[in-house]
């Protein structure tokens, strides 16, 4: 009689769990000895290993460079466009002191005054 209900009413199934370690105990297991890779084949894989790695590095060197190139393009353009904004600033500069409205305020100021009925000096650039 056959109880498949409770586990702990089995008693059928512990001589059947004895037979089979009983059985399995004598037998001894075969290890299967697996080859070992041959030599060629070996050095083929490190060769392997040896290019994707030369690749690897190569594309790394290459973008470094890049990487510093774009940098310095970056840095020249900054002083470019600093070095520009003060040559607009000295340009306005140079323009405000050559107006003649104020040297003629600041000729005034200083006491030098034209007499009259005198022409003006006019220096020219050509050595006339």
């Amino acid at each position: 009689m056959r109880y498949y209900g409770n586990l702990a009413v089995r008693e059928e199934r512990q001589p059947e769990q004895k037979k089979q370690q009983r059985t399995a105990a004598p037998q001894t297991a075969s290890q299967v000895r697996r080859k070992s890779i041959p030599v060629g084949e070996k050095l083929l894989y490190l060769l392997t290993v040896f290019v994707f790695v030369g690749v690897a590095g190569l594309i790394l060197y290459r973008n470094a460079g890049l990487y510093e190139m774009n940098r310095d393009i970056q840095k020249m353009t900054n002083e470019y466009e600093t070095s520009a904004d003060q040559s607009k600033e000295l340009q306005r500069e140079v323009d405000k002191l050559r107006d003649p409205a104020r040297i003629n305020d600041l000729a005034t100021k200083l006491g030098f005054v034209q007499p009259s009925g005198q022409q003006p000096i006019t220096l020219s650039t050509k050595g006339d």
